[in-house]
């Protein structure tokens, strides 16, 4: 399977392993994963999830996270939009 990203001009190659699993063969470094990192800030800011983002390229989530914090994106945090996570309340 072969994933391109949007307008980067990167191209994942996955191979398959088993039970439906994959194994990226593509080391992403340099200028590649910079662009790769702009380009995923961008959908990542335009509301795609980590999750979602890849499930698009094929990659982790540690993958991806990594990635996105070297573009210096600020992450949101967990949950759904709008929620808050309070603290237990004693008792």
């Amino acid at each position: 399977m072969t994933v391109a990203l949007h307008g980067t001009g990167i191209v994942h190659s996955q191979t398959e392993v088993t039970r439906g699993e994959t194994r990226e063969s593509v080391r992403i470094a340099g200028q590649s994963r910079t662009q790769l990192g702009a380009d995923l800030k961008t959908q990542y800011e335009q509301g795609a999830s980590i999750r979602e983002l890849t499930r698009a390229t094929g990659r982790s989530y540690g993958f991806i996270h990594a990635v996105l914090t070297e573009a210096q994106v600020p992450l949101r945090g967990r949950g759904l939009p709008g929620t808050t996570r309070s603290a237990p309340q004693p008792g």
